[in-house]
């Protein structure tokens, strides 16, 4: 089950789920065949395994689990997949951040649109992870200030983004972006 999920043979992952393979069966690093899927964005057989019943929030060694993992791919597609599974939302990566902040940071810009306005995720666009960012924060701190992230900061504010959530050193994301010269982006977070 593992090497057929991880591989993305998703003929395979029925054949293992029909002969009884266990749907939470773990590696040596705790990850699950769902997470494994997820990880390398194998749709089709995530799709299998969500409709079998795996668990969309069995935590790895690293404390991922298969929802919190889209936020770092940017697959749109498979958040939509997970959202069937009804995953808890609240579950927190190890640096105590939801999906769509590394979603912010790496400026997936499909998955930030399919979170924030999918009516089926619910996923705080104003949670504060363990740096003191939240995902509006990361897209400009960790963003290279280009068009996917500024489209990323556009989603987050028309979610409801508050910008002006400061981090641990006082500073909002505007005056990030105004230190790192993305102007575009400042002019987005000015409003």
């Amino acid at each position: 089950m593992l090497a057929a999920a991880r591989s993305g043979d998703a003929d395979a992952v029925r054949e293992a789920i029909d002969r009884g393979a266990d749907l939470e069966t773990r590696d040596d690093s705790r990850r699950t065949p769902l997470l494994l899927a997820v990880t390398d964005d194998h749709v089709e057989a995530a799709e299998i395994l969500v409709e079998a019943g795996a668990d969309p929030d069995a935590l790895d060694h690293q404390h991922d689990t298969p929802w919190l993992v889209t936020g770092v791919t940017g697959s749109a597609e498979m958040a939509r997949v997970l959202a069937e599974a009804d995953p808890d939302y609240g579950i927190l990566n190890r640096y105590g951040g939801t999906s769509l902040i590394p979603a912010g940071e790496h400026g997936h810009v499909d998955y930030i649109r399919e979170v924030t306005t999918n009516p089926d995720i619910d996923v705080d666009v104003d949670h504060i992870n363990n740096l003191g960012w939240t995902a509006l924060l990361e897209a400009v701190i960790l963003g290279s200030g280009g068009e996917a992230h500024q489209e990323s900061v556009k989603l987050l504010l028309d979610a409801g983004a508050d910008r002006s959530i400061e981090d641990n050193s006082g500073k909002t994301a505007l005056d990030h972006a105004e230190e790192k010269g993305q102007n575009d982006i400042a002019r987005l977070l000015r409003g």
